[in-house]
């Protein structure tokens, strides 16, 4: 089963604050196997506008560090899971412990 995981980053690492990343690393997995991993530019953040994004391009869960309640709403109605809390690793590295089960949503570094 195929699934696309994004990430938004920042310097090659999850950024904390998930409208201030400066790109969104697309993990695109097969039968929990990382088969692929690229790069996209978000538009200019907008309320609204990002959920749409990665819908638009096919996405199924988003591993981030901290996302505002409204944005987790607005993901939700898109369909795409979100896991909440991911700090300092790379995106390769956040799927692959959410596949393994050892990520899970914590704490909302926007709450902090």
């Amino acid at each position: 089963m195929k699934k696309l995981f994004a990430i938004p980053t920042e310097d090659g690492i999850v950024c904390e604050h998930f409208g201030r990343c400066e790109k969104f690393s697309i993990v695109v997995t097969e039968n929990d196997n990382i088969v692929e991993e690229k790069i996209l530019t978000p538009p200019v953040h907008e309320p609204g506008v990002y959920p749409k994004f990665l819908k638009d391009n096919s996405v199924d869960v988003v591993i981030c560090g901290g996302l505002g309640v409204k944005a987790q709403q607005l993901f939700a109605q898109q369909g795409i899971g979100i896991c909440i809390g991911a700090t300092s690793m790379t995106p390769p590295e956040l799927v692959n412990n959410y596949i393994s089960g050892q990520l899970s949503s914590g704490t909302n570094l926007c709450d902090q």
